[in-house]
Protein backbone atom coordinates (compact mmCIF):
# COMPACT_ATOMS: atom_id res chain seq x y z
CA UNK A 1 0.00 0.00 0.00
CA UNK A 2 1.19 3.77 -0.69
CA UNK A 3 2.85 5.13 2.75
CA UNK A 4 1.81 9.24 1.94
CA UNK A 5 -0.75 10.43 -0.33
CA UNK A 6 -0.64 14.11 -0.92
CA UNK A 7 -3.77 15.67 -2.14
CA UNK A 8 -3.59 19.57 -3.34
CA UNK A 9 -6.44 20.75 -4.17
CA UNK A 10 -6.15 23.75 -6.89
CA UNK A 11 -7.81 26.47 -9.04
CA UNK A 12 -6.21 28.46 -11.68
CA UNK A 13 -2.70 27.51 -9.98
CA UNK A 14 -0.65 27.12 -13.80
CA UNK A 15 1.59 29.98 -12.09
CA UNK A 16 2.41 27.89 -8.81
CA UNK A 17 1.29 24.18 -9.29
CA UNK A 18 4.51 22.87 -11.86
CA UNK A 19 7.01 23.93 -8.61
CA UNK A 20 5.06 22.39 -6.21
CA UNK A 21 4.52 19.23 -7.83
CA UNK A 22 8.12 19.03 -9.46
CA UNK A 23 9.39 19.23 -5.44
CA UNK A 24 7.17 16.25 -4.54
CA UNK A 25 9.02 13.77 -7.33
CA UNK A 26 11.14 12.24 -4.59
CA UNK A 27 8.22 11.14 -2.54
CA UNK A 28 6.41 10.10 -5.47
CA UNK A 29 8.77 7.74 -6.42
CA UNK A 30 9.59 6.69 -3.44
CA UNK A 31 6.17 4.62 -3.63
CA UNK A 32 3.85 7.94 -2.52
CA UNK A 33 0.99 9.51 -4.95
CA UNK A 34 -0.24 12.67 -5.53
CA UNK A 35 -3.71 13.53 -6.01
CA UNK A 36 -4.47 16.71 -7.63
CA UNK A 37 -8.23 17.69 -7.21
CA UNK A 38 -8.93 20.75 -9.76
CA UNK A 39 -12.28 22.43 -8.81
CA UNK A 40 -12.93 23.96 -12.18
CA UNK A 41 -9.63 25.55 -13.40
CA UNK A 42 -9.94 27.96 -16.75
CA UNK A 43 -6.20 28.26 -16.67
CA UNK A 44 -2.96 25.60 -18.04
CA UNK A 45 -3.47 24.02 -14.29
CA UNK A 46 -4.61 20.79 -15.02
CA UNK A 47 -2.69 20.01 -17.94
CA UNK A 48 0.35 20.80 -16.18
CA UNK A 49 -0.18 18.70 -13.38
CA UNK A 50 -1.40 15.97 -15.59
CA UNK A 51 2.59 14.72 -15.87
CA UNK A 52 3.25 15.18 -12.38
CA UNK A 53 0.91 13.94 -10.22
CA UNK A 54 -0.76 10.32 -10.43
CA UNK A 55 -4.32 11.50 -10.74
CA UNK A 56 -5.62 14.64 -11.39
CA UNK A 57 -9.25 15.06 -10.49
CA UNK A 58 -12.66 16.79 -10.85
CA UNK A 59 -14.66 18.26 -8.35
CA UNK A 60 -17.11 21.27 -7.21
CA UNK A 61 -14.83 24.15 -6.29
CA UNK A 62 -14.24 24.45 -2.64
CA UNK A 63 -10.95 23.56 -0.54
CA UNK A 64 -12.70 21.40 1.42
CA UNK A 65 -14.80 19.64 -0.92
CA UNK A 66 -11.58 19.12 -3.14
CA UNK A 67 -9.49 17.99 -0.27
CA UNK A 68 -12.31 15.63 0.26
CA UNK A 69 -12.71 14.00 -2.53
CA UNK A 70 -8.56 13.82 -2.99
CA UNK A 71 -8.78 11.78 0.29
CA UNK A 72 -11.53 9.64 -0.67
CA UNK A 73 -9.51 8.80 -4.11
CA UNK A 74 -6.68 8.33 -1.99
CA UNK A 75 -4.45 4.72 -1.36
CA UNK A 76 -2.05 5.74 1.36
CA UNK A 77 -1.98 4.80 4.67
CA UNK A 78 -1.45 8.56 5.57
CA UNK A 79 -2.69 11.91 4.09
CA UNK A 80 -0.78 15.18 3.83
CA UNK A 81 -2.75 17.97 2.47
CA UNK A 82 -0.87 20.83 0.81
CA UNK A 83 -1.86 23.69 -0.90
CA UNK A 84 -1.18 24.32 -4.49
CA UNK A 85 0.98 27.75 -3.87
CA UNK A 86 3.25 25.65 -0.97
CA UNK A 87 6.46 23.94 -1.85
CA UNK A 88 8.05 21.26 0.58
CA UNK A 89 11.53 20.38 -0.19
CA UNK A 90 14.05 17.16 0.65
CA UNK A 91 13.97 18.25 4.48
CA UNK A 92 10.43 18.48 4.79
CA UNK A 93 10.50 15.11 3.18
CA UNK A 94 12.55 13.59 5.61
CA UNK A 95 11.19 15.47 8.29
CA UNK A 96 7.54 13.72 7.89
CA UNK A 97 9.13 10.69 6.74
CA UNK A 98 10.67 10.65 10.56
CA UNK A 99 7.31 11.89 12.01
CA UNK A 100 5.60 9.28 10.59
CA UNK A 101 8.12 6.38 11.79
CA UNK A 102 7.69 7.76 15.03
CA UNK A 103 4.13 6.59 15.40
CA UNK A 104 2.35 10.42 14.71
CA UNK A 105 -1.64 10.51 14.78
CA UNK A 106 -1.23 13.67 13.10
CA UNK A 107 0.37 16.87 12.72
CA UNK A 108 1.68 19.67 10.69
CA UNK A 109 4.78 21.85 9.55
CA UNK A 110 6.14 25.51 10.59
CA UNK A 111 5.55 28.00 7.43
CA UNK A 112 7.93 30.11 5.66
CA UNK A 113 6.55 32.59 3.71
CA UNK A 114 8.07 33.36 0.16
CA UNK A 115 7.75 37.81 0.50
CA UNK A 116 10.66 40.04 1.70
CA UNK A 117 8.29 42.38 3.69
CA UNK A 118 9.48 42.64 7.04
CA UNK A 119 5.71 41.93 8.28
CA UNK A 120 5.78 38.42 6.98
CA UNK A 121 8.40 37.40 9.49
CA UNK A 122 6.22 38.70 12.05
CA UNK A 123 3.48 36.60 10.53
CA UNK A 124 5.54 33.64 9.86
CA UNK A 125 6.13 33.72 13.93
CA UNK A 126 2.80 34.46 14.78
CA UNK A 127 1.31 31.33 12.94
CA UNK A 128 3.83 28.61 14.28
CA UNK A 129 3.88 29.64 17.97
CA UNK A 130 0.09 29.86 18.19
CA UNK A 131 -0.26 26.31 16.49
CA UNK A 132 2.55 24.83 18.97
CA UNK A 133 0.71 26.31 22.08
CA UNK A 134 -2.62 25.54 20.50
CA UNK A 135 -2.53 22.42 18.58
CA UNK A 136 -4.99 24.72 15.75
CA UNK A 137 -3.55 24.44 12.54
CA UNK A 138 -4.05 26.00 9.04
CA UNK A 139 -3.90 24.64 5.56
CA UNK A 140 -0.32 26.79 4.82
CA UNK A 141 0.87 24.54 7.68
CA UNK A 142 0.94 21.44 5.06
CA UNK A 143 -1.66 19.01 7.86
CA UNK A 144 -1.00 15.25 7.87
CA UNK A 145 -3.10 12.46 9.43
CA UNK A 146 -3.73 8.95 9.55
CA UNK A 147 -6.34 7.95 6.63
CA UNK A 148 -8.23 5.90 9.29
CA UNK A 149 -8.28 8.73 11.61
CA UNK A 150 -9.38 10.79 9.40
CA UNK A 151 -12.18 9.37 7.83
CA UNK A 152 -13.06 8.18 11.50
CA UNK A 153 -13.49 12.08 12.18
CA UNK A 154 -15.66 12.70 8.47
CA UNK A 155 -12.90 14.47 6.81
CA UNK A 156 -13.22 18.60 6.19
CA UNK A 157 -16.26 20.15 7.09
CA UNK A 158 -18.34 21.11 4.35
CA UNK A 159 -17.91 25.01 4.68
CA UNK A 160 -16.43 27.56 2.47
CA UNK A 161 -13.87 28.80 5.12
CA UNK A 162 -11.87 28.14 8.46
CA UNK A 163 -12.06 24.05 7.56
CA UNK A 164 -8.40 23.51 8.11
CA UNK A 165 -9.65 25.14 11.62
CA UNK A 166 -12.49 23.71 12.23
CA UNK A 167 -10.91 20.36 11.41
CA UNK A 168 -7.47 20.53 13.55
CA UNK A 169 -9.67 21.75 16.61
CA UNK A 170 -11.24 18.02 16.04
CA UNK A 171 -8.24 16.66 15.61
CA UNK A 172 -6.89 18.10 18.86
CA UNK A 173 -9.56 16.32 20.92
CA UNK A 174 -7.83 12.86 19.63
CA UNK A 175 -4.01 13.65 20.04
CA UNK A 176 -1.92 16.68 19.82
CA UNK A 177 -0.26 17.27 16.53
CA UNK A 178 3.49 16.84 15.73
CA UNK A 179 4.30 20.08 15.06
CA UNK A 180 7.78 19.91 12.79
CA UNK A 181 10.59 22.90 12.93
CA UNK A 182 10.94 22.47 9.15
CA UNK A 183 9.38 24.85 7.06
CA UNK A 184 7.40 24.79 4.10
CA UNK A 185 7.62 27.63 1.72
CA UNK A 186 4.40 28.80 0.92
CA UNK A 187 3.39 32.23 -1.23
CA UNK A 188 2.92 35.14 0.09
CA UNK A 189 0.74 36.21 -2.46
CA UNK A 190 -2.36 37.04 -0.75
CA UNK A 191 -0.52 39.24 1.99
CA UNK A 192 1.03 41.31 -0.92
CA UNK A 193 -2.00 41.87 -3.41
CA UNK A 194 -4.02 43.68 -0.82
CA UNK A 195 -1.44 45.09 1.36
CA UNK A 196 0.40 42.78 4.35
CA UNK A 197 -0.90 45.02 7.38
CA UNK A 198 -4.52 45.25 6.05
CA UNK A 199 -4.53 41.31 5.30
CA UNK A 200 -3.19 40.73 8.73
CA UNK A 201 -5.77 42.80 10.69
CA UNK A 202 -8.65 41.14 8.13
CA UNK A 203 -7.45 37.30 9.14
CA UNK A 204 -6.98 38.34 12.94
CA UNK A 205 -10.94 39.56 12.31
CA UNK A 206 -12.05 36.56 10.45
CA UNK A 207 -10.87 34.61 12.94
CA UNK A 208 -11.97 36.04 16.03
CA UNK A 209 -15.06 36.40 14.54
CA UNK A 210 -15.02 32.30 13.80
CA UNK A 211 -13.84 31.95 17.27
CA UNK A 212 -17.02 33.87 19.20
CA UNK A 213 -19.36 31.85 16.65
CA UNK A 214 -19.50 33.62 13.67
CA UNK A 215 -20.99 31.33 10.35
CA UNK A 216 -17.91 30.42 8.01
CA UNK A 217 -20.29 31.24 5.23
CA UNK A 218 -20.80 34.99 6.22
CA UNK A 219 -16.90 34.99 7.05
CA UNK A 220 -16.45 33.76 3.51
CA UNK A 221 -18.44 36.30 1.51
CA UNK A 222 -16.57 39.25 3.63
CA UNK A 223 -13.09 38.00 2.75
CA UNK A 224 -14.04 37.18 -0.76
CA UNK A 225 -15.65 41.32 -0.60
CA UNK A 226 -12.04 42.13 0.55
CA UNK A 227 -10.42 41.13 -2.88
Amino acid sequence: MTVVSVVIPALDEAQHIVSTLQALQPLRGAGGEIIVVDGGSTDATVDLARPLADAVLSSAPGRARQMNAGAAAARGRWLWFLHADTVADAACLAALRSALDAGAHWGRFDVRLSGRHPLLRVVERAMNLRSRLTGICTGDQGIFVRRDLFRALGGYADIPLMEDIELTRRLCRRARPRCLATPLVTSSRRWERHGVARTIVLMWRLRLAYALGASPHRLARLWRASG
